[in-house]
């Protein structure tokens, strides 16, 4: 069988900007290496020396609860848009420039226009919670409030995985929707027992990729919106792991660090995969 040259680039592209790396940080991981000086080999002791790293593990739960509560909402969100936005029209076109135009924006201009917005003196959305009467929950002055918002900050950014979910959404065929009509079915039972299913897998995959696009990119809204505060309370894993590597100059135990927070992050992509089979082996027993 021919095989197409057309894979060519993107394979040469991987090994270079994705193969290379991976490999020159599992052997850092395993060195001391300060910038000054070649790498010296140390064996395990940085592996030694990060199993007592609590700093470390507490950035990694904080990226965890971070994670937990940021990805569904991002999925609600693009999902919800799609629905939502489904039909064509001149609002409906309007609104998919919406639901995409966060994403083009650069992150660290994305992040302090929340910097602007949680601000506790002047932010419109702290004044909004007062207007309302709502407890301000302290987006910057309070550990969980600065939390909340960094999920804030990365909630709205969903603009491939709303491009993605229409896609699916539009692949529906419309004669499913006049059978579900002909029956007398109603648009809420077209959308629970038709679009939902037929959009799962692709949900599925937005979850897994959401895991590591919210992992990932919580360290520009850590370092410019709330800095780590209050009391350590936003220092996440990638911040963590930066400040070991320019802060404090201590590049191959970052090394150690970021190839664990690799897998860890694998990890965390493979859950929502492994929920599904196991909610697909339930039904099928229950069939």
């Amino acid at each position: 069988m021919r095989r197409s040259p057309l894979a060519l680039p993107y394979l040469l592209g991987s090994l270079l900007l994705v193969g290379v790396p991976l490999v020159l940080a599992g052997y850092l991981a395993s060195t001391s290496y300060h910038g000054f000086r070649a790498p010296v080999f140390t064996g395990a002791e940085n592996w030694a020396r990060l199993t007592g790293d609590a700093p470390f593990w507490r950035s990694v739960g904080v990226s965890a609860v971070v994670a937990a509560v940021a990805v569904p909402l991002r999925l609600a969100l693009a999902v919800g848009a799609a629905l939502l936005l489904a039909r064509r029209g001149a609002g409906a076109s309007v609104g998919r420039v919406a639901a995409y135009l966060p994403s083009v924006i650069p992150e660290a201009a994305w992040a302090l226009l929340w910097l602007w917005i949680l601000n506790p003196l002047y932010g419109p959305l702290p004044a909004l919670l007062r207007a309302l009467g709502v407890p301000d929950p302290g987006f910057l002055t309070e550990p969980w409030g600065a939390r909340l918002g960094l999920v804030l900050v990365m909630a709205f950014q969903v603009g491939e995985a709303f491009v993605v979910a229409l896609a699916a959404r539009a692949a529906i065929p419309p004669r499913l929707y006049e059978a579900i009509a002909v029956e007398g079915g109603s648009a809420w039972f077209a959308t629970r027992r038709l679009t939902l299913p037929l959009m799962a897998p692709i949900v599925l995959v937005l979850a897994v990729r959401d895991v590591v696009v919210v992992v990932q990119n919580a360290f520009v809204p850590a370092l410019l919106v709330t800095e780590g505060g209050p009391a350590n309370a936003t220092v996440t894993a990638p911040l963590h792991l930066y400040q070991r590597a320019f802060e404090y100059g201590e590049l191959g135990y970052a090394s150690t660090l970021s190839v664990t927070l690799l897998v860890l992050t694998v990890l965390a992509a493979a859950l929502p995969l492994w929920l599904a089979s196991r909610l697909a082996l339930r039904q099928r027993s229950r069939a």
